[in-house]
């Protein structure tokens, strides 16, 4: 048994829809669990309707969304003829889902409605496919995956309950094989033990991907992207960016930990648990070898180069010049916690800590009026952190060039340099 994993990139266009069965056909007569994302940037799309829905713009939300039900209406429209009406009759049901929550008022926190609203992305996207194979003469079992995967009701970023989960998979996914050999679910999306919808965090479709292939003990993980396959710095800030043939669990969680948009940071670990190889290959050209990701260790690496923007430096600094340790410093650490944000990157003075966080609205001003309670605090945004693995003075002297260095830290094998690009202290 295989799983395979379709990006929202893979079906965004009807061309690209009409792609899938040319991929499928080589693998008919193997057993096929088949992850999707939601269609193109509808993820983004839900988010507009779930933040328009929540600060009290109802008639904005539903216009939204209208929006969204009609991209997808088209997609049906120009892929699906004779499962038209099956095709329509399931999407109309998850449209009535989300529209019935958004004509109520909001009672509960923005995490709650964010995950109801945006998962209907994979839900529609998942139909759509499944009834387009079934046109194409490619028989498959659509089962939505809130059944299978069970979470806790940390909402935007909840946790897998592995017991419940490994149970759930195990006894339904085998019988549905009995009928037939792909089934389709959805990515990035579970369900609490209240039938509550909850998300995985962004780009978690591919950690559903390994939830399946460890539970039911998969040959191998296959990411179908718009890329030849896992390159060594994104091409569009790098165009001679090459396509890296083969890395280790190791590096592959280095690189997605310092953010490189590759793989999800969850994925790694349920593969590497099994010893089960992770592929990425493009949906484009199939016949591309792409790049295997597996426990055997690579060595003479290119430098891989990771780009984060819109970064933010907050400087924490004591009041009376005490030394910045022991309590004020898990104070520190605690306030972050509670507010669930991981920085990037950290140094410690003397008398102050200094954070590189992702600018993200509401955490920070959060953070920095907690903790100005007890301390001086200074925030600097609109930074870059640049991350290089396998580094050379060359490499580093290129792509810092002309640009201010805010921090710096490095290792044998890793550097971290956060620039400045344009200044804006507070």
């Amino acid at each position: 048994m295989k799983v395979f994993k379709f990006g929202g990139a893979s079906i965004s266009t009807p061309e690209r829809v009409k792609n899938l069965p040319k991929i499928l056909q080589a693998y008919r007569d193997e057993k096929i669990l088949i992850v999707v994302s939601a269609m193109g940037k509808t993820t983004n799309a839900l988010e507009k309707v779930a933040e328009s829905f929540f600060s009290g713009n109802k008639e904005l939300a539903l216009q939204l969304f209208a929006r969204v039900k009609q991209e997808h209406l088209n997609l049906l429209k120009y892929t699906i003829t004779q499962q038209w009406e099956a095709a329509t009759r399931d999407l109309n049901s998850f449209f009535t889902e989300v529209e019935w929550m958004l004509h109520d008022r909001p009672v509960k926190d923005y995490a709650y409605y964010y995950d109801q609203v945006v998962c209907a992305g994979e839900l529609l996207s998942t139909t759509l496919v499944s009834h387009f194979l079934r046109e194409e003469k490619i028989p498959n079992r659509w089962v939505d995956v809130r059944d299978l995967i069970r979470t806790d009701d940390q909402f935007r970023d909840a946790a897998v309950d592995w017991d419940v989960t490994a149970r759930q998979i195990g006894e339904q996914v085998p019988r549905l094989f009995e009928t037939c050999n792909f089934i389709i679910t959805q990515g990035f999306i579970g369900s609490t033990d209240e039938n509550e919808s909850t998300t995985l965090g962004r780009e978690g479709s591919d950690f559903t991907a390994a939830i399946f292939a460890n539970v039911l003990e998969g040959e191998d993980v296959t990411i179908w992207k718009d890329v030849e396959g896992v390159m060594n710095a994104d091409p569009k800030d790098f165009p001679g960016a090459r396509v890296i043939g083969a890395l280790d669990y190791r590096e592959v969680i280095e690189m997605a930990y310092y953010g490189a948009q590759v793989i999800h940071p969850k994925t790694i670990k349920p593969l590497q648990n099994r010893d089960i190889p992770l592929l990425v290959k493009s949906f484009v050209d199939p016949s591309l070898p792409g790049t295997r990701i597996s426990s055997v260790i690579q060595h003479d690496l290119p430098p891989i180069i990771v780009y984060k923007r819109n970064q933010v430096l907050i400087t924490f600094e004591s009041r009376d010049f005490s030394f910045v340790e022991g309590e004020p410093v898990n104070d520190l650490y605690r306030i972050l916690q509670e507010a669930r944000i991981k920085p990037n990157l950290t140094q410690n003075g003397a008398i102050s800590l200094s954070v590189c966080m992702d600018d993200i609205p509401g955490k920070l001003e959060q953070v920095a009026l907690r903790a100005a309670e007890r301390f001086e605090v200074q925030v600097e945004k609109q930074l870059t952190l640049l991350t290089i693995r396998h580094y050379t003075g060359e490499y580093l002297q290129k792509l810092t060039s002309g640009r201010t260095i805010v921090m710096q830290q490095k290792t044998p094998v890793t550097i971290q340099t956060l620039m400045r690009e344009s200044q804006s202290i507070t």
